[in-house]
């Protein structure tokens, strides 16, 4: 491959992903699902080792 073709793979992958990118922004409704609410708790799990601070617990 030239670099010319090279090139030419980039752009059209960046256009792509600019394109796509902003067909999603313009089509997007803002009021659907506008009424839930997405509520995600991830459990903390640290290392034994880790310091008393980064538990949260008291001294």
């Amino acid at each position: 491959m030239t670099n010319r073709q090279v090139l030419l793979i980039i752009a059209t992958f960046v256009a792509l992903t600019l394109g796509s990118f902003i067909w999603y922004i313009a089509t997007w409704d803002s009021r659907k699902g506008g009424d839930q609410t997405t509520l995600i708790i991830l459990p903390e799990k640290l290392p034994p080792e880790a310091p008393v601070l980064a538990t949260g617990t008291k001294l």
